[in-house]
């Protein structure tokens, strides 16, 4: 990885792009330390202690700890993600987007696009007024602000400008940096609160709190964690694909072989999403209720035994719906139907659909397994010890596999600039 940066660097137009992407991550990070007018951030920031194992908790995880301090990128790209996610479900429900995103080429994502962004901007602007009510009800304006209707119209455009703002900033990233702008942002993100976990960690050493042995094992983990998503994220299943030869005038065409890839983690990280985004609901509704005790916190507290048994559920269960929104058997094996293309084994049509389905079904249970692995052992070792929390590393599966995976997106994406770059054909 660092040869790849250091090589990249060596190219005038990479560096340039390098340099671009670190501006505007820059940019960022300042407007995370700007606070929007009007609120009270200490108190905010008092009230945040109570949920950390709710909704709002993992929010504040993904925006870097900007949510909790109120700053005008508090609502950071989650109007995005949650945009593009409506956007794609309603791309398999409705026909007319159906067609729009597969056939009208080029142009159909360009118009996607532009509804993500609408989209997103009317998310933004309803997540704006939801935080601007958490903040009225429970007192948290400053006196100034309280019954004020121009101070609530300044939040909340505040709020939803800076979540548009995010996603232009992603933009171009993505358009004159390295690339995977919204990716980089989200990694930003999370990778801010490693200072901090660090101090925290060599604080709790040096006073004795934390003893080093125990400091070093959950370092161990942490790496044994990583090492497991690299090896799993080039993963794939590869069904051999054989393409019948066919004459067309006086040439012959076909008669290759290649093969179809099948990604073990076909989904990501959106099954950890959605299932932590569910199993945090009861504990989300007895925070605002102030029912904080009782059998919420002990079925549906983050460290107990029961939810993380619901959280792996939830997480198999995303696992299966969302390959099956992603990889339809029945079109691969249509088109390699129409291509000319078959199985050995199987015939061309049905036989060859259920053979993929199959194989589908195996890899996404196996992939399920992993990711349920990366976001429960967390919560085991939780459960089991108070060094998680002395530490103070943030082991959620969700921002290791984020972390992670657009660390090695980027290498690619400098690595096949580099090799575009260098590559010779067969003029020179």
């Amino acid at each position: 990885m660092l040869q790849t940066l250091r090589n990249a660097w060596k190219i005038e137009e990479l560096r340039k792009k390098i340099l671009f992407t670190l501006l505007i991550l820059a940019l960022y990070r300042l407007g995370n330390a700007i606070p929007v007018p009007y609120v009270n951030v200490a108190a905010l920031q008092t009230y945040f202690m109570q949920l950390q194992n709710t909704v709002l908790g993992l929010l504040n995880v993904m925006s870097g700890g900007a949510f909790s301090q109120a700053t005008i990128f508090a609502l950071s790209i989650q109007p995005y993600i949650n945009a593009s996610i409506i956007i794609q479900l309603l791309c398999i429900a409705i026909p007319a987007l159906e067609r729009m995103s597969k056939e009208e080429g080029e142009e159909g994502r360009k118009k996607i696009a532009s509804i993500t962004r609408y989209a997103t901007v009317a998310i933004g602007l309803l997540q704006g007024f939801g935080f601007y009510m958490l903040i009225k009800n429970y007192g948290i304006l400053t006196p100034e602000a309280t019954g004020n209707v121009w101070a609530a119209i300044v939040i909340i455009l505040t709020f939803t400008s800076g979540s548009a703002l995010i996603m232009w900033l992603g933009e171009q990233i993505t358009e004159f940096g390295i690339g995977n702008g919204i990716s980089m942002i989200l990694f930003a993100s999370i990778i801010s609160r490693f200072p901090t976990a660090i101090i925290t960690t060599i604080s709790n050493i040096i006073r004795g709190e934390l003893n080093v042995f125990v400091a070093i094992l959950m370092f161990l983990g942490a790496l044994a964690i990583v090492i497991l998503i690299v090896f799993v994220n080039d993963a794939e299943r590869r069904i051999p694909v054989q393409y019948a030869k066919r004459v067309v005038g006086r040439k012959m065409y076909g008669g290759q072989s290649t093969y179809l890839p099948m990604k073990v983690n076909m989904s990501g990280v959106m099954p950890i999403i959605f299932a932590q985004s569910i199993a945090s609901v009861p504990a989300t509704i007895a925070a605002f209720t102030g029912k904080t005790s009782g059998w919420v916190s002990t079925w549906f507290g983050t460290n107990s035994i029961p939810y993380a048994i619901i959280y792996l559920l939830l997480i198999i269960f995303f696992a299966y719906f969302y390959s099956t929104i992603q990889f339809n058997p029945v079109e691969v094996a249509n088109n390699l139907k129409k291509n000319g293309g078959y199985i050995p084994g199987f015939r061309p049509g049905k036989p060859t659909s259920d053979f993929i389905q199959k194989v589908l079904n195996k890899i996404t249970l196996f992939g399920a397994i992993y990711l349920g692995i990366i976001a429960v052992v967390p919560i085991l070792i939780s459960h089991f010890s108070d060094a998680a929390a002395k530490t103070g590393l943030s082991l959620g599966g969700t921002s290791i596999i984020i972390v992670v995976g657009v660390a090695l997106e980027t290498i690619r994406a400098l690595e096949a600039q580099m090799l575009m770059r260098n590559y010779k054909g067969f003029l020179d």
